[in-house]
């Protein structure tokens, strides 16, 4: 089997030598420069979540 050239991808994927196509996504993600701050956000919202169970576990002892 061989490789696929640049050029052979990109008419596969429906776009030209240049350009990617509108609405292209990797695994339903199409805005890249935000999955960051989107990470960033899930992340912090998951600590404050388990501090909060630990909060209410720890007064349930008291």
């Amino acid at each position: 089997m061989r490789q696929l050239t640049a050029k052979e991808i990109t008419q596969i994927a429906g776009g030209n030598e240049h350009q990617c196509t509108p609405g292209n996504s990797i695994g339903g993600v199409s805005n890249f420069p935000s999955i960051g701050g989107d990470l960033i956000n899930f992340y912090e919202g998951i600590v404050a979540a388990t501090s909060h169970v630990i909060e209410r576990v720890a007064g349930a002892f008291d």
